[in-house]
């Protein structure tokens, strides 16, 4: 009889495999098999297969009194599927979940910066250093196409297109689209590319010769490496701004539909399925709207 591992490991491969989940959704969904697993484990609640209604219930109590409500709508929905994925290979009948009601969601706004600090924040960058040439071309492309921080270190040499100005990004769920990219971010790219590039790719003999952006031991950057990267350059401008890697994704969003792109134009932009994941940015860019009607609506101005 398989054991929890064994299972486990066979998921995994379904969600890589058949699924075709990139590496970083497969991880999430092991994490939060792997909160569940340790929970039955020290209540001593038996193993996977046997886990009833009865012992969901007990773990979304445990859950409730641990986790956000997006964290608990995640970890249930992960167990919830990893339990359908049972039921498909007849492992089990019913899935002890599928009554499990979720919390609501609380979405808070996207964190975003206004233009001019942002354009300070790029301005104060040293571009006359290897480091800081790589470095504007990160933050310049994060902002200039709205990139997320997984999409942005996993861009090919071969992705960028010049002629056209644009660049294949391969987003979340293997969904690859094709971006703008402004003239600026593209002269800070091949600036990286000619000057920074080689130096840093020869400190390694890795073989990887396409990856764009390097570290400066010439590996390729990472996710991690990426947001250490930011706050080292917020810590030597002794910048107080509160922005992370992804928050230039949502000053991106946020600061075209200021200017009056419309939400459909910004979805495509940003790669969402949905539009009312877009929609969120509505709610902050009212508040550049509501500055406007404040600075030139006539009785508003003479107060």
């Amino acid at each position: 009889m398989k054991n929890d591992d064994d299972i486990i490991l066979e998921f995994e491969n379904y969600l890589s495999v058949q699924k075709n989940y990139s590496f970083n959704t497969v991880i999430a969904y092991l994490s939060d098999i792997q909160t569940y697993t340790n929970f039955l484990k020290n209540e001593e609640l038996g193993d996977l297969i046997s886990a009833s209604d009865r012992i969901t219930r007990f773990y979304i109590s445990y859950l409730h009194s641990n986790y956000s409500p997006k964290s608990i709508r995640r970890k249930i929905s992960s167990v919830r599927s990893f339990y359908d994925y049972l039921i498909s290979e007849k492992m089990l009948k019913i899935n002890p979940l599928q009554n499990a009601i979720l919390p609501k969601d609380t979405k808070k706004l996207p964190k975003f910066i206004y233009e001019e600090e942002m354009n300070d924040f790029l301005n104060r960058i040293d571009v006359s250093s290897l480091k800081g040439k790589r470095d504007i071309a990160i933050f310049e492309l994060l902002y200039g196409s709205g990139l997320r921080v997984s999409e942005l270190v996993g861009i090919s040499l071969k992705d960028i297109d010049y002629v056209s100005k644009t660049l294949l990004v391969h987003g979340k769920g293997s969904k690859d689209r094709i971006v703008p990219v402004h003239e600026l971010s593209l002269l800070k790219i091949k600036d990286y590319i000619v000057y920074t590039r080689p130096v840093f790719k020869s400190r390694t003999e890795n073989v990887d010769d396409f990856t764009l952006f390097l570290n400066f031991k010439g590996t390729p950057l990472t996710s991690r490496g990426v947001r250490d990267i930011l706050n080292t350059e917020l810590e030597r401008q002794a910048s107080t701004l509160q922005i992370s890697p992804h928050g230039f994704r949502h000053s991106f969003a946020t600061h075209l539909l200021n200017h009056g792109v419309d939400l459909r134009t910004v979805q495509e932009l940003l790669g969402h399925v949905s539009l009312s994941t877009t929609q969120i940015y509505t709610k902050v860019s009212k508040e550049k709207l509501k500055e406007i009607y404040m600075s030139t609506h006539p009785r508003a101005k003479d107060k």
